[in-house]
């Protein structure tokens, strides 16, 4: 009997994390890979994955698709999450050289190795592939450079691969605005009003919760959407229809 497979990147932190739930909650095994243990609780089964050395090391992306295909087993391959990200903040005067090589390397050639890699398998389950993009591949702020550069590549590679892989493979992404991540609260150091600020500022009155993401992900994965490929779907609370014109 087939079961239905996700392997979801990046699954140690919060949204990759809620993403597990959602695909298991939804009836798939779920195999979960990040350069830390995600929770074994939300997961099947978990890889350790350096996702900057499977681009830099030929030798190590071998190892790591052979052991994503070990774990897969005789299983289908039906959907694969590149979750796992990158952000690094500086200014132009403060970036180098390996500051733009590790935000390409995990946000764009990574996901693009994976899929080139995991394509045969995935092709065989006619499955899907969900790229977790950002809002900051249309709308940006200052020293957010190599972050903003590598998600809209991430966005242009989605357009073009579900323009050549057709019916065989679905291909979408989705972009987040603010979510609910100890990661992004930790960045306010406390400070509530600011927060709230944030909040504020999107139509809905308030940013996203990790789970509201991984739901989407679970309907772009679905028969529910088989005729939607090459989309990018904000999940972003309405803010990036607005304007900040001075009032």
């Amino acid at each position: 009997m087939w079961t239905k497979t996700a392997l979801i990147t990046g699954a140690a932190g919060a949204i990759g994390a809620a993403l597990c739930r959602a695909f298991r909650d939804d009836g798939f095994r779920v195999i979960a890979t990040d350069k830390t243990h995600p929770d074994p609780s939300c997961c099947d089964e978990s890889i350790d994955i350096d996702l900057n050395a499977l681009v830099e090391d030929a030798e190590y992306r071998d190892s790591a698709i052979r052991n994503i295909f070990e774990a897969i087993g005789d299983q289908r391959l039906d959907v694969l999450v590149n979750n796992a990200a990158i952000q690094i903040v500086a200014s132009l005067d403060g970036l180098g050289i390996d500051d733009w090589r590790q935000s390409l390397n995990v946000n764009l050639l990574a996901p693009f190795l994976l899929i080139q890699g995991l394509l045969p398998r995935l092709k065989e389950a006619k499955g899907s592939v969900l790229n977790i993009g950002s809002i900051h591949t249309k709308l940006t702020k200052s020293r957010f450079s190599c972050y903003a550069t590598s998600k809209a590549a991430l966005s242009g590679l989605t357009r073009c691969l579900a323009v050549e892989l057709g019916s065989a493979v679905r291909i979408n992404e989705i972009t987040p605005a603010a979510t609910e991540t100890p990661m992004l609260l930790a960045g306010f150091d406390g400070r509530t009003d600011l927060l709230e600020a944030l909040g504020a500022a999107h139509p809905m009155g308030r940013i996203a919760s990790p789970d509201e993401i991984a739901r989407v992900a679970v309907f772009l994965a679905s028969e529910k959407a088989s005729f939607i490929t090459g989309a990018s779907i904000p999940v972003d609370g309405g803010i990036g229809g607005r304007l900040h014109d001075p009032e």
